[in-house]
């Protein structure tokens, strides 16, 4: 079958967007991983669907599949992607849209200038949800002699500080984490560099994907972990290979990301 899309991308952090409120495509029938490839296929860290919302006052349904052909509960920069393409594609004319996902209800706004603001929901720290094998709930846990925040925003994030990230080799501690078998569902390990109380920056191995450019729910999950830990203020700017985003948490409230999405180009592909 024909498979048209749509290839946007959130500070370098890229997708296809494909529109599926008729329900007509099947994923179990298309071999993701071979059209995310970068030289066989389209390429893309993610693909999102489109979908019709199956409750009232719920705008969408937003689905999410990892390059590895996994579905996902949350990506932050895709959330933004997902916002710009319904409003520029007069799928709705609403600025502040009511979306449901794998991991509950999310709401977006999208704002001037490519924009979007996220309200990303409340973090979890509760073991069994995020999930993570450790004992007890702590604000810190060590990993392989590695001290880590842990923490869910929709999917499951660790976090390292770190004095310097720009040339760290992060590729082997993060699979190291990832395989510590603390993790059922995998993980997302963040490296944080705090340059400032309100600036940090910091580079993410996504689970199935690897390094991003961007990783919005990662860039949530760093400035939650630094907050709760006195380490941040409450407004954080957060510097990714890709760009900036602008990150707001206070404790015990909702986590609210902003950044830019672009359209790229269209395209379609036989799968």
């Amino acid at each position: 079958m024909r498979l048209d899309f749509t290839k946007m991308h959130g500070l370098g952090n890229d997708f296809i967007v494909i529109n599926n409120l008729d329900k007509s495509f099947n994923e179990i029938l298309v071999d993701i991983p071979g059209i995310a490839n970068r030289y066989t296929g389209i390429g893309f860290d993610q693909m999102l669907l489109v979908e019709p919302s199956t409750r009232p006052n719920i705008d969408f349904k937003y689905r999410i599949f990892n390059a590895d052909g996994q579905e996902v509960q949350q990506c932050g920069n895709g959330a933004r992607c997902f916002a710009l393409y319904v409003f520029e594609k007069g799928l709705t004319s609403k600025s502040k849209l009511n979306v449901e996902t794998m991991n509950g209800d999310i709401k977006l706004f999208i704002n001037d200038s490519s924009s979007v603001t996220v309200n990303m929901g409340k973090p979890e720290f509760k073991l069994s949800k995020i999930p993570a094998n450790f004992n007890n709930q702590e604000k810190k846990y060590t990993i392989n002699g590695k001290e880590i925040g842990v923490l869910s925003m929709g999917n499951p994030h660790a976090v390292i500080l770190a004095d310097k990230i720009k040339n760290l080799e992060i590729d082997k501690t993060a699979e190291n984490i990832q395989n510590s078998g603390y993790f059922p569902e995998g993980v997302n390990v963040g490296f944080m560099q705090i340059n400032s109380h309100n600036n940090i920056s910091l580079r993410v191995i996504e689970r199935g994907i690897g390094e991003t450019q961007a990783c919005g729910t990662g860039a949530c999950a760093a400035v939650v972990f630094g907050v709760e830990n006195d380490l941040l203020d409450n407004k954080v700017r957060v510097t990714l290979p890709g760009g900036d985003l602008d990150i707001n948490y206070e404790e015990g409230s909702d986590v609210f990301m902003t950044g830019p999405a672009e359209f790229v180009f269209e395209g379609s592909i036989e799968v």
